[in-house]
């Protein structure tokens, strides 16, 4: 479980996040969604300690033990170009090694079973720098699991990659959560795929939580209009919300008070 409780942060002196308070319980899947500047990615990195706040953020355990309770995977990653692949991913185990220690079979297990999972056995010997956008995404996010913690924070998981590819990946997470019973808060941009994957939904605007429930009541052209614009539809099916943009132009013609 991870909890947000009252927090606030500010950046200038003016707040852009909160108050919110959010609980995620263990093994449940939380999308964030909302317009650019919502608070999505503050509020993440409020948990790692990237973003100066107020108010509690507590984990099952009662604390927050740097990169051994929450592991964190940024929007926008520094990524040494020369360095392997396979060292890069092994950079999730240093929490568990300690910086002056060495890597033991277990680190190397682990490694070695988050590039598998993540389709980058056959790049483990390739510089980052040669990676494409793609590859790149999801070797970031293979040093997360790595780190085997029981919190996993993602920011935009599947920028970068094709919808085929950003399935895939999906799909190991949501496989490794319920295998593991991982505790997921994703900041998510692709609203379709936020609803098919998460068990819930938080709709953030202004720093404040909107809509927080299920994917099918939040996922409403009622909320989206509100806080995204006029040009969105939604159709429900049984695989879940599909939110369609459209023109909105084209959306207003088809309005009845217009």
């Amino acid at each position: 479980m991870i909890r947000w409780g009252e927090v606030t942060a500010a950046f200038n002196g003016e707040f852009t996040l909160g108050p919110i308070s959010v609980e995620v319980g263990d093994g449940d899947w939380v999308g964030l969604i909302g317009p650019n500047g919502a608070g999505k990615s503050t509020m993440l990195k409020t948990a790692v300690g990237l973003v100066d706040h107020k108010g509690r953020i507590s984990l099952t355990n009662g604390h927050r033990r740097p990169g051994l309770d929450i592991a964190w995977m940024p929007q926008r990653p520094r990524l040494p170009e020369g360095m392997s692949v396979a060292d890069y991913v092994l950079l999730g185990r240093t929490p568990h090694i300690g910086y002056l220690g060495s890597e033991g079979r277990a680190d190397i297990d682990s490694v070695a079973v988050a590039l598998d999972k993540l389709g980058l056995g056959a790049l483990a010997h390739r510089p980052l720098g040669t990676l494409s956008g793609g590859e790149a995404q999801r070797a970031v996010l293979a040093r997360a699991l790595a780190q085997e913690a029981p919190v996993l924070l993602l920011d935009e998981p599947t920028a970068s990659l094709d919808i085929g590819h950003a399935i895939d990946v999906l799909e190991v997470i949501d496989d490794l959560r319920k295998t593991e019973r991982l505790t997921v808060v994703t900041a998510v941009h692709d609203l379709t795929l936020a609803g098919r994957f998460a068990d819930r939904l938080v709709l953030l605007a202004e720093g404040v939580v909107r809509a927080d429930g299920a994917p099918a009541d939040v996922l409403t052209e009622e909320n989206l209009k509100a806080h995204y614009g006029a040009g969105i539809r939604v159709i429900h099916d049984p695989d879940g919300p599909t939110v369609i943009p459209s023109r909105a132009s084209s959306a207003e013609a088809t309005d009845p008070a217009h």
